[in-house]
């Protein structure tokens, strides 16, 4: 569906200083970091026991390969000792551990759509209580299933920064091949809802009941980075960042992002990049074009929400720092066949639903990148993301406008021979 240049982020909701899911609709949380911790990184390590000690402070665990340190500090003192350590010589910076919450997606929880966003010919969408939804236009989608001629991902490792994944989900539960749970939740277990939606999305097992993935031999690995609350923190995702990187990651998805820039944050992104990954984050739900991290970092894809005809998602964040557009309205994908935060709060069915949000578009570009490392230009990282963004279909409205690239296109970023 590549043509000629028309010319002219459950959803990711931003508070300052949180990290939110990618999902519209939703007030943003207010400004908070967590209480009794900051991070922290020195310039000389040997100095930071005696830097920390004059404050009362001790030494605290490493964040991921950042290089900065968890400190645990008395609560209701974060910003003072942030003051404080800033002005010694030895500190190259402090910052505050900002909350990371989540926000619910769109409530079109009713809807039952098929996978329009890998393959569309126009089909109309039904709810479960018989409301049509109007069909959108055919091949306003990211051509998939014309992709999987070529390749279906065999093999690729994706991470999934995100609430964790089910471990009991037909479709998705054995694409998982290694876990981790850097939350304060007690086990690993996804229970809010969000990281089983987006793994599906990236990875669900093709031809068997129920979705299909963008990269349906794809393994996932499980980073449970948010608690059952869809609570979490900057150190967490930056932990969850380092753990990808050492489990050799070649895509990293955060449908995820805070509005205030974390320089730890930055760094661990910009390590998971020299390591050879590529990185992929929603851009955000906010309807403007406040930048949001780490979608907005250099070393990041980030990705703008569609519709089923091929129209900006009037939630989605755009602007010219956002490389490329995915479908990212009503997207369908699996769910947690048990209770769920989200499924409670909107009366979803279990086992697979739909959800709005940047959150749903970033990994179907994870997806598409996992592709391009199966095929002859996954020669490595720059490469990958060159053709996911230069084979983009320049031909919808807003290229230039609200994304630099265009809708990503997963046939023509891997070549495949169309019919």
């Amino acid at each position: 569906m590549k043509k000629t240049v028309i010319a002219g982020f459950s959803a990711l909701m931003m508070g300052l200083g949180a990290i939110t899911f990618a999902g519209p609709g939703n007030a943003a949380p207010e400004p908070s970091h967590i209480a009794g911790q900051i991070m922290v990184k020195f310039r000389v390590d040997a100095a930071a026991v005696g830097v920390l000690r004059r404050h009362g402070l001790s030494d605290g665990p490493w964040i991921g390969s950042t290089g900065a340190r968890l400190i645990k500090v008395p609560a209701g003192k974060e910003l003072q000792l942030i003051d404080a350590l800033s002005r010694n010589p030895n500190v190259e910076y402090a910052e505050p551990d900002h909350v990371v919450t989540v926000a619910t997606d769109q409530p079109n929880v009713d809807y039952f759509p098929r996978q329009y966003a890998l393959h569309n010919t126009g089909q109309e969408f039904t709810s479960t209580l018989g409301v049509n939804v109007a069909g959108g236009t055919p091949d306003a989608d990211v051509d998939a299933v014309e992709a999987w001629v070529k390749t279906t991902g065999a093999g690729i490792r994706v991470a999934v920064l995100d609430t964790g994944v089910t471990s009991s989900h037909d479709d998705i539960s054995s694409q998982v091949v290694e876990r981790v749970n850097y939350s304060d939740a007690a086990t690993g277990e996804d229970k809010y809802g969000h990281g089983t939606h987006v793994a599906g999305i990236i990875a669900a097992i093709k031809d068997t009941v129920g979705v299909s993935g963008v990269c349906p031999d794809c393994d996932i690995l499980d980073g449970k980075v948010l608690n059952d609350q869809g609570s979490g923190s900057t150190s967490s995702i930056a932990k969850g960042i380092g753990w990808a990187v050492d489990y050799e990651a070649k895509v990293i998805n955060m449908s995820l992002g805070q509005r205030v820039s974390s320089r730890t944050l930055e760094i661990a992104v910009n390590n998971a990049w020299k390591a050879g990954a590529v990185i992929v984050a929603a851009a955000g739900n906010a309807g403007t074009q406040a930048k949001i991290y780490p979608g907005a970092y250099p070393n990041v894809i980030a990705v703008a929400a569609t519709d089923n005809k091929n129209v900006k998602a009037s939630f989605s964040t755009y602007g010219k720092w956002v490389d490329v557009a995915a479908p990212g309205v009503s997207v369908y994908s699996t769910f947690p066949n048990g209770s769920f935060v989200l499924g409670t709060q909107n009366n979803r069915s279990h086992g697979y639903d739909i959800a709005s949000g940047t959150s749903m578009a970033s990994p179907i570009v994870a997806g598409v990148a996992a592709l391009v490392w199966s095929t002859s230009a996954g020669t490595g990282n720059a490469s990958v993301r060159d053709k996911v963004e230069s084979s983009a279909d320049e031909n919808i409205y807003g290229t230039g406008m609200y994304w630099a690239n265009g809708l990503v296109n997963a046939c023509d970023a891997v070549g495949c021979v169309r019919p």
